[in-house]
């Protein structure tokens, strides 16, 4: 049997009459016609050279060659897609504007983008970071994607990812006592910001904004330096601090998702990038259904 190629257009039919259990209706699926879809069948065979079907006047079945034969079609056939698939993926071309929060665009989101430049060479990414609360507004006239943080349960878009929220400070400074407490945290529209005033508010604990800042780096860097607690991802935890928590005296943070926003009528670059993002970024049980 060396030397025998196994036509895709062969297989097909062998697939399509197989799914149905009829060559009418294979053939229907096809758009071919029945006489059409027996001779690729009969071809098919003589390449192989055994039956694949067994036919009768009142049913067909799969010869043991036939079932043997069509774990291979389905897997080649698929094969075959994803080449043609990708080889299209590569010619798209585009610019796709990105918004995401700056923990994100600077950790995880990066490494994300020199894969995704490696397989689409002419898609251009323009990523800007910041607050992600003022982007979302603007999806679809500034940013064809924002990778955003919500409260548990809100906001839309693509689950990716859940975040605790987690109270953080640097090695030296001493969370007990502190009265009021000062906080490190971004500008008013940050999520962390209204959860942790109102956390320290509930508990009835006295606060003060020691430091404000929309960098992540200064903000980290002043709690490193034991002059303010701030909020933090856990998953993105900053190893130049450490958690605080109950030990502490300090109230429970919500928990926080991670969600893509696709601008409407997203351009074909634009797809590619956020289903890039998504599988990248989805937690391993989630990634599949993306």
């Amino acid at each position: 049997m060396e030397g025998i190629v196994l036509d895709p257009d062969l297989l097909r039919a062998f697939v399509a009459v197989a799914d149905h259990g009829s060559f009418t209706r294979g053939a229907a699926a096809l758009n071919r016609t029945q006489s059409a879809v027996s001779m690729q069948i009969q071809r098919l065979e003589a390449a192989v050279g055994a039956p694949v079907l067994d036919r009768t006047r009142r049913s067909l079945r799969l010869t043991p060659a036939g079932e043997v034969l069509l774990g291979y079609a389905r897997r080649i056939l698929a094969v075959s897609a994803e080449a043609v698939g990708r080889l299209r993926d590569l010619q798209v071309e585009g610019v796709v504007r990105l918004g995401v929060m700056e923990d994100y665009g600077t950790r995880l989101v990066p490494p994300l983008l020199a894969g995704f430049a490696a397989a689409h060479p002419r898609i251009q990414v323009e990523m800007v970071t910041g607050l992600t609360g003022p982007m979302l507004p603007r999806l679809g006239e500034r940013f064809d994607l924002v990778l955003a943080m919500h409260a548990a349960g809100d906001g839309g878009g693509t689950f990716l990812r859940r975040e605790r929220a987690l109270w953080a400070a640097g090695r030296a400074l001493a969370s007990d006592g502190l009265s009021p407490m000062p906080l490190a945290l971004y500008p008013q529209g940050c999520l962390f910001r209204a959860w942790a005033m109102a956390a320290l508010d509930g508990a009835g604990l006295p606060w003060r904004l020691a430091f404000v800042s929309h960098s992540l780096a200064a903000v980290t860097a002043i709690a490193a330096q034991g002059l303010a607690v701030t909020v933090v991802k856990a998953g993105l935890f900053p190893p130049e601090l450490r958690p605080l928590g109950d030990r502490d005296g300090l109230p429970p943070l919500p928990e926080a998702d991670i969600r893509l926003h696709r601008a409407p009528g997203l351009a074909p670059a634009g797809a590619l990038l956020a289903r890039h993002l998504a599988e990248g970024l989805a937690l391993p049980e989630l990634a599949a259904a993306i």
